[in-house]
Parts: C-alpha cells; structure tokens; sequence
C-alpha cells in the first residue's frame, strides 16, 4: 500500500474523540490560514504595513504550522515525541518572536 495511512489507533482514546481533535486542529489551522490571509491583503495595499506582514508571519508559527507538524509528523515520519515537541516548540517561539517584533520594533 502506497498511499498515507493516518495513525488513528490509541490504547486510551475513543476513534471519535480522536476524529474529533484532528477536525478541531483542521478547523484552527483553516481559520489562521483566514486571519493571515486578511493581514497579508493588508500589508500588499501600500506600503509603511511591515508590520501586517510580521504579524501574518507570526500567527502561521504559533497555530498552522506547528499543528500541522503534530498531525504530519507522526503520520509520516518516524520523528519521536521529543523531535516534535523541539519543532512545535520552535514554531511558536519564532512566532512569538515575529509578533513581538510587529508590536515593538521593526519600521511601521
């Protein structure tokens, strides 16, 4: 078998309620995608917006990507617990570190 198999067996944890996780981690990662997409439109109608785009920048980090690291990763690679929690924990330091640079520094 080709395709990708989604890992949706769990000792401690009723399929629906795993069905249900991953369809409320879709629908956060859905409306970031929502909300940055409104800040870039934003920063592309003139210029003196850095910061819309910093702040795009910094809300991908914090909720689409790492998400989609804790749903992919496991699915499809063999990364432990530890590598992903380094690499989600990464995202939204860096994501953090986008926002506060919006809000603080950086050229308006």
């Amino acid at each position: 078998m080709n395709g990708v198999l989604l890992q949706m067996r769990s000792p401690s944890t009723d399929p629906l309620i795993a069905l249900a996780v991953i369809g409320l981690s879709l629908l956060a990662v859905a409306l970031s995608l929502v909300i940055a997409v409104a800040l870039v439109r934003g920063y592309l109608r003139g210029p003196g917006r850095t910061r819309m785009l910093y702040l795009a920048t910094g809300l991908l980090l914090i909720t689409t990507v790492p998400e989609l690291l804790r749903l992919g990763l496991p699915t499809l690679t063999t990364v432990g617990t530890v590598g992903r929690s380094v690499l989600t924990s990464a995202c939204e330091l860096t994501g953090l570190g986008a926002i506060l640079w919006a809000v603080y520094g950086g050229r308006s």
